[in-house]
């Protein structure tokens, strides 16, 4: 599809999904906030809890999947270990890589709020799909 090809509809789509993830990204940090922790926390602790299906996590890894710089991540890492978020372990595999780890508190943390994340998607779902619906034609 070339830009000339580009409806009305088009752009009420684009508008309405954009407004729609928008809306669920204020609900997130919403709910993280309500639940004591910084949005950037509780997408850390969900990029831990929720790598490549349980993989263990990296510095490195936890930097691009949140699109941070490394040090930067290194500085999360930090503040996440200080508030008892997470726990840094030695790779048994390669004693250079340090790998990161959730705490039992973070584990409670990330259940409540993701079972609301979950009940929000489900709720915005229909939207979600009619939008994506326009696309697969």
């Amino acid at each position: 599809m070339s830009q000339s090809d580009l409806t009305q509809d088009d752009y009420s789509a684009l508008a309405e999904f954009r407004y729609l993830l928008r809306c669920f990204l204020e609900f997130s940090e919403n709910e993280a906030k309500r639940a004591g922790l910084t949005p950037r926390h509780h997408q850390a602790l969900l990029v831990i809890k929720g790598y490549r299906r349980g993989k263990p996590v990296t510095v490195g890894d936890l930097a691009e999947r949140l699109k941070i710089r490394h040090n930067t991540a290194v500085e999360l890492a930090n503040r996440l270990v200080e508030s008892g978020l997470i726990e840094r372990l030695q790779d048994n595999a390669d004693q250079r890589r340090v790998l990161l780890q959730l705490t039992g508190a973070a584990e409670r943390h990330l259940a409540k709020l993701s079972a609301a994340h979950r009940d929000e998607l489900s709720r915005i779902k229909p939207m979600l799909e009619e939008i994506l619906q326009r696309y697969s034609k």
